[in-house]
């Protein structure tokens, strides 16, 4: 039965106070919290440090000069007149250089099949930006069994083994790719996520350090081949800056707070915040990394600051500039979105015709093995309706 709009209506009406209420203390919170962004952003990076003396994972650490970036806001003066004179600037930067990113999809088993099975598919794009346009993109596909799916020690959801596998078949792709370059100063790596795990500390032990590692050998392999490797969060609910500032003035929690929001105040298209290095609990576990994560804020859309995480010796060698440019011209003939992650999203995709024809490729081969694979009336009538 469709939504009832009038239902609805009446509903929203009167729950406004509620959200009014919300709204009314979340832009209090803000004021506090952007109003100690301000005091901050006055001071240098050995009074901001000793500031910090005797706190133990404080959200973030500067890294680059914070002196001169009013608001933690360092302005790009990218203005152009038209898209046409952005494309240009970006086909300046990004000429010869190749940009290559992964991303992945699954079916998760599904209860109307009687046999345990997923499929993980992971689909990447390689682009060298050259004059004749070239590029190369392709899937790796992979089958996982009951073994595979079923965890007696921990008991873990299936669905979230599936995301283990995707993680780590795409990481591992990555890897293989930086292994392979011949010329690792012309490359960038795209990661569609973010490096530092702190999403995983909601999960049991084995299930945690299982994405610390996988993030981990990212890291690892682009400090090996010196290829940098950036993690693109469109939506970031990060908040080591909010962290940070709380501490500072001794503010009170805001958990609702992004940094995303807190600095979306007066940032232009390429503005960037300063590098920081990220300085959270669970980043004790990346070993000899636990202190190699940077991130910046970079405003690359109309909506809220995105977010980059690289691993710190992009700074520490000095190309943190030319990175950034790359990634602001990726965005730009992706229309607001970096195109090479776009485009392996894109390539990954499993669609409703695919997963049908899983299943039809399933069955056809379960009875040629003479396995005993049934499917439900429900799913039989779905297939041959669609």
């Amino acid at each position: 039965m469709p939504l009832k709009p009038a239902q609805l209506w009446h509903l929203l009406q009167t729950k406004q106070t509620a959200f009014n209420s919300f709204n009314q203390t979340s832009l209090e919170v803000l004021r506090r919290y952007r109003q100690s962004l301000r005091l901050a952003a006055q001071q240098t990076n050995p009074q901001l440090e000793a500031a910090l003396t005797g706190f133990t994972w404080v959200g973030a650490r500067p890294l680059e000069l914070l002196g001169q970036a009013t608001n933690w806001q360092i302005p790009s003066h990218c203005n152009w007149g038209n898209r046409q004179a952005s494309l240009e600037w970006a086909r300046e930067q990004i000429t010869g250089i190749t940009t290559f990113a992964v991303d992945g999809s699954q079916v998760y088993p599904n209860k109307d099949v009687s046999l345990p099975i997923a499929l993980v598919q992971v689909g990447w794009f390689e682009n060298p930006h050259l004059p004749d346009g070239t590029y190369k993109k392709d899937v790796r596909l992979d089958v996982m069994t009951p073994a595979d799916l079923t965890d007696q020690v921990n008991g873990r959801p299936t669905d979230r083994l599936v995301n283990m596998h995707r993680l780590q078949m795409e990481t591992e792709r990555l890897i293989e790719y930086m292994r392979q370059q011949p010329e690792p100063a012309q490359c960038l790596v795209f990661f569609d996520g973010a490096l530092a795990a702190t999403f995983a500390e909601a999960f049991d032990a084995e299930t945690r350090a299982f994405h610390i590692q996988c993030l981990l050998n990212l890291v690892r392999a682009s400090d090996k081949y010196r290829i940098p490797v950036v993690g693109y969060i469109d939506n970031s609910n990060a908040r080591d800056l909010v962290v940070l500032l709380g501490q500072l003035y001794q503010l009170a929690e805001a958990p609702g707070l992004r940094d995303a929001r807190l600095l979306a105040e007066g940032m232009h298209w390429g503005d960037r915040t300063p590098i920081f290095c990220c300085d959270r609990e669970i980043l004790a576990e990346y070993q000899e990394h636990s202190q190699s994560i940077a991130f910046t804020y970079l405003k690359a859309h109309d909506g809220f600051p995105v977010r980059l995480e690289f691993p710190r010796w992009v700074y520490e060698d000095g190309l943190h500039e030319q990175v950034i440019d790359w990634v602001k011209a990726e965005v730009i003939v992706g229309g607001g979105y970096p195109y090479a992650i776009e485009t392996a999203d894109q390539t990954a995709v499993l669609q409703t015709s695919d997963r049908q024809m899983f299943y039809q490729i399933l069955q056809d081969w379960a009875e040629q093995a003479d396995l005993r694979v049934r499917f439900s009336r429900k799913m039989v009538s779905k297939t041959r309706r669609r």
